[in-house]
């Protein structure tokens, strides 16, 4: 467990200041999820992704990113 881990009473804490009612044998289960997410996103901040566009300027209709103009394709 490192020092950054969330211990099960935080747990219950936290959902408490939340307004959330968690279970007494929830709060565990609760601060592996919560430890889990925070290593995943502790990863993906990391990453150095350079010039990669926003997800917004992909097409996923032409598998390509838009190269400024935008064709608008649906009814309104």
């Amino acid at each position: 467990m490192s020092p950054a881990d969330l211990t099960p009473p935080e747990a219950a804490r936290w959902a408490a200041r939340a307004g959330l009612h968690l279970p007494d044998d929830r709060h565990a289960a609760a601060a592996a999820t919560a430890n889990h997410i925070h290593s995943v996103v502790a990863v993906l901040r990391e990453l150095d992704f350079g010039d990669t566009p926003p997800a917004g300027a992909y097409r996923a209709a032409t598998g390509a990113y838009r190269a400024g103009k935008e064709k608008h394709d649906a009814a309104v």
